[in-house]
């Protein structure tokens, strides 16, 4: 093939990079000092300045895919703009829909943007495929932003969905549904009541809310759950079954007319056509991409090499949907193919294991081995764990899936009309599964979280493999062991604080985390809702992460945005001591006079009185930190009359550096006397953006500017960390300085909005 046409993919690829690593996007003006540059170095027609010159427009095509996402954010959010709109998804638990906003004011939106918007109020019946005029409250989504958490803000802008809101009215331009939800709603009448229907409804139609909690978990602890996302594999196989269908028709034509075009056509028509039945999901829709430049080089006659294929697949990707470089699922079955490659080329399997069926065991093996540790980087870095049962949960899964369930659905959904066959096939696909994923859930508890210490070990594992492949190990085992000794111990020339003060972002609630030497003393612990709290999703993750192991968990009241999370951590640290005001059993007291010391710190409990037997904000469990230089004051959802009482009682006791914001913020809290009586230096409040009680309130945040405090948030800041050393201590926000990205700001509508 043309070297040019291979090497410009990969320039499409190294220009497309600085997208997952830029803090801010350059602005519109400029352009003109990439273009400039860029036009200067094609004159000099040297290939070193060729090739500078393409990445730079490259890397300018790719900002203003970023820039332009950004633009449509701000110009929609914040306002309720009467738009047309096309219903792409009515997710699972029908309170929302996935919308395309298709125009605004009668102007095309192109590229295309969605948003997912609640659906109180709207009476009519919804479905994918019809078309609304509608005046929406759009807002951009904000994510909670931790260490170790899930990256919403990230995923929502990989996938051109970075908008959230509620109908403000709406009129039906049409009401008729899509063809595709009319096949899916046909389908369920013949697998709706099978014991499997939730998976089905995945593999055939990308439809994976349905899927319960305890079949997710069992998916992520066998590493599995990439089979339920309609993506390379799926459509690969798609294509390969069109292929066959067309080999098997010609078998039945004139010689003259035998060729691979034919069948080159068919697998990639049956293969678009199970991409639309997926929904045209992303991940999908990259696949079809990937298949369709392969096939075009197919066509073309045009020979290459498997990373020459890599390299344009993955650079046609990303030229056509730069921002999808922000996509973990390209990261991870891009890497995977990659991986595949080396593995094959580099450790292949001796001969005598190759070419024969009884060898397919071990050929298996082989492959998922491989994955397996090429892929460790990956799984450690996105998933902050590994899963311990992969390997041999994917040997029998992914060729039962693959080979049997996959094709059965093709043929029961080409069968659809035929009502006892398709039946028939709905039956064995669904007995199918049953045959994947009863001896799976035999499997011993494969998932092992992992904290960010452990990433050494990805490092570790391809320094080993590379040892291995070059025989680093027997011409230069020094070097090989320096190397090793390096990776595993680089973490101990990096000056760690002597403790730390950790307020996580969990929405509206309250989470701060003091950990010092590999223990933590977590004071309240965030809210709680059907299915879910703040300690599944925020707080535990983070501990895990930072690999922490929780002694003490002090809560300050009984409302429930304080104590939600408490269960789950005492199931996930069952010896942890409890520390309350609330007279509860098993608690330990926390009113003023108790006071203990851990990890060289001391704790002093400094309200409420003892004795009381009130509940409600004003009894919250004020507690002063020291550790004999640096004092940090928490106070809970204290408020104005308790402070006055807390300032005559004992003003002194309350001087401290850092000063946790009482009730979030609250007009009701903060009184001036308890701010001079502290002399802090820093304010942190934990805050929601969207609060439905618009805190902090902005005289509050003022007056805590007025008094000389600097003042954090969670919900501007992210994660907001305070780290103390020897002789200082330091404040830094995740969403600003710790993890700085362009696709972390804080998008679109002010403050308060709703």
């Amino acid at each position: 093939m043309p070297y040019s046409l291979s090497r410009l993919a990969m320039w499409v690829l190294i220009a497309t990079l600085p997208l997952t690593l830029l803090p801010r996007l350059p602005a519109a003006s400029d352009d003109l000092w990439l273009i400039l540059p860029a036009l200067a170095l094609l004159q000099l027609r040297w290939r070193w300045t060729t090739d500078l010159a393409l990445m730079l427009l490259l890397f300018l095509w790719a900002v203003i895919a970023g820039r332009t996402l950004t633009e449509q954010i701000d110009a929609l959010s914040g306002k309720t703009p009467d738009v047309t709109v096309g219903v792409e998804a009515v997710l699972a638990d029908a309170q929302r829909v996935k919308l395309r906003i298709v125009s605004v004011a009668g102007n095309i939106v192109f590229p295309p943007i969605y948003a997912t918007v609640g659906t109180e109020g709207v009476n009519q019946p919804l479905c994918p495929g019809q078309r609304w005029q509608a005046t929406l409250n759009l807002k951009p989504v904000h994510a909670r932003l931790n260490e170790g958490g899930f990256d919403s803000q990230r995923f929502a802008l990989a996938n051109s969905t970075p908008l959230t809101g509620r109908f403000i009215a709406f009129a039906p331009l049409d009401t008729a549904c899509s063809w595709r939800d009319r096949l899916i709603q046909k389908s369920r009448e013949y697998y709706g009541e099978r014991p499997w229907q939730a998976i089905l409804s995945a593999l055939a139609f990308g439809e994976r809310g349905e899927i319960s909690r305890e079949m997710t978990q069992l998916l992520r602890e066998t590493g599995t759950a990439h089979l339920m996302a309609i993506s390379g594999m799926h459509i690969s196989l798609a294509a390969s079954v069109g292929w066959l269908f067309a080999r098997g028709l010609q078998l039945g034509f004139r010689v003259a007319w035998i060729g691979y075009r034919f069948p080159l056509f068919c697998s990639l028509l049956l293969a678009l056509v199970y991409c639309w039945l997926a929904g045209a999901n992303p991940p999908a829709v990259r696949a079809l991409l990937a298949l369709s430049i392969w096939a075009g080089l197919r066509v073309a006659g045009v020979r290459c090499s498997s990373w020459q294929v890599w390299r344009l697949c993955i650079g046609g990707i990303l030229f056509f949907d730069p921002l999808s470089v922000l996509s973990y699922s390209l990261w991870l079955s891009g890497g995977a193919v990659a991986g595949l490659l080396l593995w094959f080329q580099w450790f292949p399997l001796p001969a005598i294991f190759r070419g024969k069926k009884r060898w397919l065991p071990v050929q298996l093996l082989h492959l998922q081995l491989g994955i397996f540790l090429l892929l460790m980087p990956a799984q450690l870095a996105i998933f902050h764990g590994i899963s311990l049962s992969a390997l041999l949960a994917n040997i029998w899964a992914v060729p039962l899936v693959t080979l049997l369930t996959v094709p059965l659905l093709l043929a029961a959904l080409a069968l659809l009309p035929f009502a006892g066959a398709s039946q028939l096939l709905w039956w064995l696909a669904d007995r199918s599964l049953e045959l994947v994923f009863v001896p799976l859930s035999y499997l011993p508890a494969g998932w092992l979280p992992l904290d960010k210490r452990a990433l050494w070990a990805g490092g570790l594992v391809w320094l080993l493999l590379l040892s291995w492949r070059f025989s680093w190990w027997r011409s230069s085992p020094a070097s090989v062991i320096t190397l090793c000794l390096s990776i595993a111990c680089g973490r101990l020339s990096v000056v760690q604080p002597l403790w730390r003060l950790d307020m996580l972002d969990i929405g509206h609630g309250l989470a701060v985390v003091i950990s010092s030497r590999g223990e933590a003393l977590v004071y309240d612990t965030g809210n709680r809702w059907p299915g879910g709290s703040a300690a599944e999703s925020q707080i535990l993750p983070w501990l895990n992460w930072q690999g922490l192991q929780v002694r003490h968990i002090v809560l300050s009241h009984e409302h429930l945005d304080h104590i939600g999370g408490l269960e789950s951590l005492q199931q996930a640290f069952p010896e942890a001591l409890v520390h309350s005001g609330l007279g509860w059993k098993g608690h330990l007291p926390c009113r003023r006079g108790v006071s203990w010391r851990w990890q060289e710190l001391s704790f002093q409990a400094l309200w409420p009185p003892p004795g009381e037997d009130k509940t409600g904000n004003n009894q919250s469990c004020v507690l002063s930190v020291s550790d004999g230089k640096w004092r940090v004051l928490l106070t809970g959802d204290l408020e104005a009359k308790a402070e006055y009482q807390l300032v005559q009682l004992d003003r002194e006791a309350l001087r401290a550096d850092i000063l946790q914001v009482p009730h979030h913020g609250s007009g009701t809290s903060s009184v001036p006397p308890l701010l001079r009586a502290v002399r802090g230096r820093v304010a942190l409040a934990s805050a929601a953006r969207y609060s439905a009680w618009k805190l902090p309130a902005k005289r509050v945040v003022d007056r805590y500017k007025n008094h000389h405090y600097i003042w954090h948030d969670t919900a501007l800041e992210g994660q907001v960390s305070v780290k103390f050393f020897d002789t200082f201590w330091q404040v830094s926000g995740l969403r600003a300085q710790i993890m700085s990205r362009w696709y972390h700001p804080w998008f679109g509508v002010p403050r308060y909005s709703r």
